[in-house]
């Protein structure tokens, strides 16, 4: 049974959500009640290990797992991790019991390798953040959710800006709301506040305003792919943030493990962009507590029938970020041949399916 915490019920109240089968952890990647790229990653590796542990067929519950959504590549980089054990372990003789102890094995390794690559990327992003913002200080501007409720550490974007603050040297964190699922202000303000860090959160829309007033040093955001150019594809939202970055000449800098990085997607127009559920647009949806709570609150927010247009990401080209931290280093300018270069660096975190 894989044990997660129901991210579509933050911040009113902390539920577990307990996933017994492969379909009930599929179902939970949909609806995003456990979502994040690193994690997306870590819950495909362990549904793998629970597929084995199950007695399922393996290969089509990895097919099941791989495919629950489409755009965040370390989902298929964490079910190839786990599937590559499972296969090994047969290969060599063992038995069921003994084919899915490895797979979890290596779910669990893929789970402490995450932790380490989020302290790593803290460092390297907080480096960095000291060489284009000297002196300290920092406002932050962040979209969507980049934090611990995203990886087996602290984060991605959110790890930095943790240090910053425990560094004394974080001033403001702005935290974009993230429509229309809130993510930002359902789970970055949650985070932000059980951390102590100074917060506020903004519409979407006062982001400019935010600029033009000089009140953002930098943007740091997480990714769910990053192309073999550069182009990162990230929440929507995250591409309009990077051009009022270049414009206000404000620093736009992107915090993703190396999994992320997918050098077989050559750039940002193959990256496959999830289209989500019109009724995220249409209705105000949100958590409620209680146990007989099913889905979205459903209020409507426009008249009945309204179609929408509902990308859950955008992708932003490489001439619009200022660099790419990673736990292997920084890409500065972002390129290609940069982009390589953090991939297939060395480290004691990198492993490959």
């Amino acid at each position: 049974m894989l044990v997660l915490l129901d991210q579509t019920r933050l911040p009113v109240e902390e539920v577990e959500l307990f996933c017994t089968d492969v379909p009930a952890l599929v179902q939970a990647i949909r609806t995003l009640a456990v979502r994040g790229a690193p994690l997306l990653g870590l819950a495909g590796a362990y549904g793998v290990a629970l597929a084995a542990a199950r007695g399922y067929d393996v290969g089509q519950a990895a097919d099941e797992l791989a495919g629950a959504r489409p755009t965040a590549v370390n989902l298929s980089y964490g079910v190839r991790r786990a599937l590559a054990a499972y296969r090994t372990a047969v290969t060599g003789g063992a038995d069921d019991t003994g084919a899915a102890a490895a797979t979890l094995a290596e779910a669990r390794a893929l789970h402490a390798e995450d932790a380490r690559a989020s302290e790593r990327m803290a460092r390297n992003g907080l480096a960095l953040l000291d060489e284009l913002v000297p002196g300290g200080g920092y406002r932050v501007l962040t979209h969507c959710n980049t934090g611990a409720l995203v990886s087996g550490g602290e984060g991605t974007a959110l790890a930095v800006v943790l240090a910053a603050h425990r560094g004394g040297l974080l001033r403001r964190l702005w935290v974009d709301e993230t429509r229309p699922l809130l993510q930002g202000a359902r789970l970055t303000a949650y985070e932000a506040a059980r951390a102590g860090v100074a917060h506020t959160l903004l519409p979407d829309g006062a982001a400019g305003s935010l600029f033009a007033a000089g009140e953002v040093d930098a943007v740091l955001i997480g990714a769910d792919r990053i192309a073999a150019d550069g182009s990162t594809a990230n929440k929507v939202g995250s591409y309009p943030l990077a051009v009022l970055a270049r414009y206000h000449n404000v620093p736009f800098v992107v915090v993703a493990p190396t999994t992320t990085i997918d050098l077989a997607t050559p750039d940002g127009t193959a990256i496959e962009v999830e289209q989500r559920p019109a009724q995220e647009v249409t209705e105000l949806t949100g958590p409620r507590p209680g146990p007989d709570r099913e889905g979205a609150t459903g209020i409507p927010v426009a008249p009945l029938g309204t179609p929408a247009y509902n990308p859950a990401f955008d992708v932003t080209p490489p001439e619009l970020i200022t660099a790419v931290v990673t736990e292997t280093g920084v890409a500065s300018p972002v390129t290609g041949s940069s982009i390589a270069a953090l991939a297939a660096r060395p480290g004691p975190v990198r492993a490959q399916p």
